[in-house]
Parts: C-alpha cells; structure tokens; sequence
C-alpha cells in the first residue's frame, strides 16, 4: 500500500504519482487529477507532463487521455518515443491508442489505497 504524495507543489505530486504507474501499464490525465484531488485539472497535469521532459526519472509517457490516445506525443523529443517506449514496456499501440487500454488501465485512486 502507497500513501497519497503530501500536499504541495501540484507539479512534484504529479511527478510523484506518475512514478508509481508500473511498467506495461497507462492511466490518465483525468485520473490523476481526481486522485490528487482535482478532479477538473486534467489540462493542469498535462502542463506539468510536458515540463517533466527533461527529467528521465518521470515515465510520462505512461499516461495517455481518457480514451487511451498518445495525446501527448508531440511533446516527446521525436513523434514516435511515447509509443516506442510503451511498446518496450509491453503496450501495444494501434493507431496512436493503447490498443487494450480497459485491461492496462492504472487508477491511482483504486491502486494506491
């Protein structure tokens, strides 16, 4: 069981929950805004996503949209790294949507009671 990241800076608790997603598997936006008590900043999470880039230690590329779609891709230092990495990790992508998203979807609100 993981404890929910202390209150602060709402970038660091983005940052701190994204680390928790394990390999192979993807959440959302949405998700981790509703966890971290936000429910309405999916944007805000995406925001702090694409400042996240020049950090290797933040698997962003584990989190998609609400759908499953690669929406944040072009933010990635080539078009396709998101897939690829995800693809290394065991996800399969097909049309730029995790192809069996219900299965490897990750709620941090259910998986971190």
């Amino acid at each position: 069981m993981t404890e929910k990241p202390a209150k602060g800076n709402f970038f660091e608790d983005v940052y701190a929950v994204v680390r928790l997603i394990p390999k192979g598997r993807v959440t959302s936006y949405g998700a981790i805004a509703s966890y971290l008590g936000s429910k309405g900043s999916a944007r805000m999470v995406g925001w702090a996503l694409i400042a996240s880039q020049p950090f290797t230690n933040i698997p962003a590329h584990r989190v998609v949209n609400r759908i499953g779609m690669l929406t944040g891709k072009q933010h990635f230092e080539d078009a396709n790294a998101m897939q690829e990495r995800l693809e290394q990790e065991g996800v399969r992508v097909t049309n730029n949507q995790v192809a069996n998203f219900k299965e490897l979807f990750w709620d941090p609100a259910k998986e971190l009671l």
